[in-house]
């Protein structure tokens, strides 16, 4: 019983306004997951620079460790902006694999939560209203997002259990349902070369989507893909650097609804998680038909 949101803004004016907009909508849907939450926040891509989004739970020794680790390996070309239990890494796109490789190496307690060109993510067991407030969800600037309120069903209530998930630069999930051949998809995945941190479902579902796009295909053709090779019920929200997509199963047993606008095209899995939003009472609002792939791009 899980709930999910998305916002995807089409006018640039409502940009500064996008964090304040999806933790309304987060928290409209807190009772239907008390156990975690989390959010992934599409910020202006750059050519040039990357981030890495990092968690942890020493974070007051592990990012000073950070910090001067980066500014004694790479120099002054490093900017960490840090947030509670996260903290994002700014550096030239030539400096990511040498970021990755001394976290790996000397800060084995930070944890990944994304990398890319634009996405951040934010997640931590507890409700959306302590993880809005916890990293400011609610003053962040953007032009589109995702967020999801948790309640555990296939695996443990831990930080790297909450959603999104994120398993390739700048893309990520967020999931209601269950996945029954998860762990034949995990080993599968696994021997392609695929990491795999967690125990849960919905990471699987993430990592297919990165595999199948690895090796050409698009968001697409491999959400069309899932319909036959993901068992189990399902509605996803996917996050990518030019928009977002949603699908459901072909049962579609769990609720969904969508809303859009000439401003914006958002997602909820109740209606009641979108009465806030800008104009609402004009917009077109549809239930999302079983097996079928929506996506909106910039």
């Amino acid at each position: 019983m899980c709930g999910i949101v998305g916002l995807f803004l089409k006018d640039q004016s409502l940009y500064n306004q996008l964090g304040n907009l999806l933790s309304q909508m987060l928290l409209t849907m807190s009772d239907r997951g008390p156990d975690s939450a989390g959010v992934a926040v599409y910020g202006e891509p750059s050519n040039t620079k990357s981030k890495i989004t990092v968690q942890s739970n020493n974070y007051l020794c592990d990012f000073e460790l950070l910090k001067n680790l980066l500014k004694q390996e790479l120099g002054e070309n490093i900017n960490i902006d840090c947030k509670d239990s996260h903290a994002v890494i700014r550096a030239d796109n030539a400096h990511l694999k040498d970021i990755q490789e001394l976290m790996n190496n000397h800060i084995p307690n930070l944890r990944i939560m994304s990398t890319g060109a634009s996405v951040e993510i934010y997640k931590e067991t507890g409700l959306p209203s302590a993880v809005i407030e916890r990293f400011s969800i609610d003053k962040m600037i953007g032009s589109h997002g995702i967020g999801h309120t948790r309640m555990a069903t296939e695996s443990a209530v831990t930080t790297l259990g909450a959603h999104p998930f994120s398993t390739a630069p700048d893309q990520c999930l967020v999931h209601n349902g269950s996945l029954s051949n998860h762990n034949n998809l995990r080993r599968n995945l696994t021997r392609d070369g695929i990491k795999i941190e967690t125990e849960n479902d919905s990471e699987i579902a993430a990592a297919y989507l990165t595999n199948k796009m690895s090796s050409g295909a698009t968001l697409g053709k491999a959400l069309e893909d899932s319909l036959n090779d993901l068992d189990g019920f399902f509605t996803f929200v996917v996050g990518t650097k030019q928009g977002f997509g949603v699908l459901r199963d072909p049962i579609a047993c769990k609720p969904a609804v969508m809303a859009e606008t000439d401003q914006y095209v958002a997602f909820g899995s109740e209606y009641r998680a979108l009465v806030d939003l800008p104009k609402i009472a004009a917009a077109k609002v549809w239930e999302p038909e079983p097996a079928t792939v929506y996506f909106w791009t910039h």
